[in-house]
């Protein structure tokens, strides 16, 4: 009995406690101090305060600037507060910015996802969606597959000039192999030389793994020689983003902190394309634990403009494909970490739908959120590597068998497709011109709270699995201080009600998108982060394609080869992949955006010195860094 009664009370004074910090923002200087020792009282076993105290709650007025820098906030008697959620091993300076955090961008949001889903009680309108599964073992979903019906190229020949080769697509490639007319040794050799020679300008490589590469290319050579061809894939080098685990090498995480990791396992998606004769030959760079481009190594620019760095964390899976240092890169996206480096780099890519492809032995930021999707050429290689690496993952319980149907079979001009406002026009009339019906649109709904259901989604999952991290104080040693270490403090104080709330309002979002979905596809900006934040959150693929290029700003004076990449966004409801995709490869197939190579090799007075910076800092990094 006695541990019930303290149960009841301890639960009643955390409730006090997390009223007292959702209203931080109203609290002057020892606000906070009194809703402890009110909480403190109820150890006392004054239960029936607590009523009163809640009831006597109002909606607190906004607090301006200026008092916020006058009185400032108790950091004493947040501290104290967090002593009780096991979380006081911040220090002041971090006590700060956690308050200030939570009032600028916590607590608006929880406000605006209450009123969406909480003003009824019962629970029984808007439910999480968070899914039980009481199942103790996977189920099995195996059925079969059909592949792709691919369209083999033919009459296709050898470039004389090995830049030329570079910058084929995986048909093109695949159809070299074929024919014989160069091995996958070859063109390992061509790329790996490729990587080497522009790594010191894009710093876009963690690890070479040349023997490797070089011990899949014998393999692939000796299987066709035998007379067994294994797909479009054979023999075709690709990089791998550096969440992803291959046994025998590092897997970084981008992040100083993990820089000598090697995780003994073979990830699904490693499995799958070493199953389709592919040959991997590099780790590719990411932003320190999958964010943004900066990394222990470096910060990984964009080919098109090396002034630039090519954003997202999936920055040199981006820029290596972009720069025809591999022809397919695989990368993932969390909230637009293959959006937005695509776009950046101007190279087509797919963000599939949630679960189309198995996670397992990849870094995890958001069970919920987390995708992998390929960097190609154009829309028929998204395609082509989609195909090799979708499947159901028995060790990851998201991942299932999405029936997509084949791309390259749909009839497009049976397909009613809209645009957005902000969609690139020339893919609208391109596609209209090709019979597709093409009507104006606008995706309706009421939920305001898209990003801040984003944010706490995906913040408190990422703190989830780096509770460790953060507790170690590790964060200290992050790479860029003002991204993930900001963000996973301010997460600490998002409780777990608002978390659930957050999940239903999520469902109601999901609910009203796909209501106001009565097309086929859509197409509109692929970097807005509305649209970023919306379509990750309902698990929609889209397809990201180059539809032209402008002058930078500011060109130096007698004009320069630098360009800023235009793309858009093509959409489509979850499981509807192959409809994007087809709708891509239908533009593509009339443009020739896709096919032009960034100037890499057009380095001015200020890239050279900007180039000799590159290669001393690389001279400093540890010798086995590649």
């Amino acid at each position: 009995m006695r541990r019930r009664a303290s149960g009841v009370v301890l639960a009643a004074f955390m409730c006090v406690l997390a009223a007292a910090i959702a209203d931080l923002s109203w609290a002057p200087s020892g606000g906070l101090s009194a809703a402890v020792d009110s909480a403190k009282q109820l150890l006392f076993g004054k239960v029936s305060r607590y009523h009163k105290f809640y009831k006597g709650i109002k909606e607190p007025a906004p607090v301006s600037e200026s008092k916020r820098r006058d009185n400032g906030y108790d950091v004493s008697a947040l501290r104290d507060a967090l002593t009780y959620l096991d979380a006081d091993f911040f220090d002041d300076s971090k006590m700060l910015e956690i308050a200030e955090g939570v009032t600028k961008f916590n607590i608006p949001g929880f406000r605006e996802n209450r009123k969406l889903v909480a003003d009824v009680d019962g629970g029984l309108h808007n439910p999480s969606v968070l899914v039980f599964d009481p199942s103790w073992v996977i189920r099995d979903e195996s059925h079969e597959v059909r592949t792709f019906n691919y369209p083999y190229p033919s009459g296709v020949k050898r470039p004389e000039m090995e830049d030329d080769i570079s910058f084929m697509t995986i048909l093109e490639l695949g159809a070299l192999i074929k024919t014989r007319q160069i091995t996958s040794r070859e063109l390992t050799e061509i790329f790996i030389r490729r990587l080497k020679r522009y790594d010191h300008v894009l710093e876009a490589v963690v690890t070479y793994t040349e023997e490797l590469a070089y011990s899949q290319a014998k393999m692939a050579d000796e299987l066709l020689e035998k007379g067994v061809y294994l797909g479009p894939l054979h023999g075709i080098p690709y990089g791998l983003k550096d969440i992803v685990a291959v046994p025998g090498y590092k897997t970084t995480w981008g992040s100083k902190v993990f820089k000598d990791q090697v995780i003994d396992a073979e990830a699904w998606v490693y499995k799958r394309l070493k199953a389709s004769g592919s040959v991997l030959i590099a780790k590719l760079a990411t932003g320190s634990l999958a964010y943004d481009d900066i990394w222990f190594g470096g910060r990984t620019r964009n080919p098109w403009n090396i002034e630039e760095y090519s954003t997202g964390s999936s920055a040199g899976s981006a820029a290596s494909t972009s720069a025809g240092l591999v022809p397919f890169a695989i990368g993932s996206e969390t909230c637009g970490s293959i959006t937005y480096p695509s776009a950046r780099c101007g190279i087509t890519s797919l963000r599939p739908t949630f679960g189309t492809v198995g996670r397992s032995g990849v870094m995890s930021l958001s069970e919920s959120l987390d995708k992998i999707g390929p960097f190609c050429r154009s829309a028929v290689d998204c395609a082509i590597v989609l195909d090799a690496i979708r499947g159901k993952d028995p060790d990851d319980i998201s991942s299932r068998h999405v029936p997509l149907d084949d791309p390259f079979s749909v009839d497009i001009t049976k397909l009613t497709v809209g645009y957005l406002e902000d969609a690139e026009i020339e893919v609208v009339n391109v596609l209209s011109a090709m019979g597709v019906k093409l009507v104006p649109f606008k995706l309706n709904y009421t939920v305001k709270s898209v990003q801040e259901i984003l944010n706490f989604t995906m913040d408190v999952d990422v703190l989830s699995h780096f509770d460790n991290w953060q507790r170690l104080r590790l964060d200290d040693e992050y790479e860029a201080p003002d991204q993930w270490p900001v963000e996973l403090r301010r997460a600490r104080l998002i409780p777990a009600v608002d978390y659930v709330q957050a999940q239903r309002a999520r469902g109601k979002l999901i609910q009203e998108v796909r209501e106001s979905l009565t097309v086929d596809a859509f197409i509109g900006n692929a970097t807005d982060w509305e649209k970023v934040c919306l379509g990750n959150l309902v698990g929609m693929p889209v397809v990201i394609v180059p539809t032209s290029f402008k002058n930078i700003k500011n060109p130096p004076e007698g004009g320069t080869p630098r360009r800023t990449t235009v793309t858009t966004g093509i959409y489509a409801p979850p499981n509807k992949d192959h409809i994007a995709l087809a709708l891509a490869m239908a533009y593509q197939s009339s443009t020739n955006h896709h096919l032009k190579r960034p100037p890499i090799d057009d380095l001015g007075p200020d890239d050279l010195e900007l180039f000799n910076v590159f290669v001393q800092r690389r001279q400093v990094l540890e010798p086995d860094h590649h």
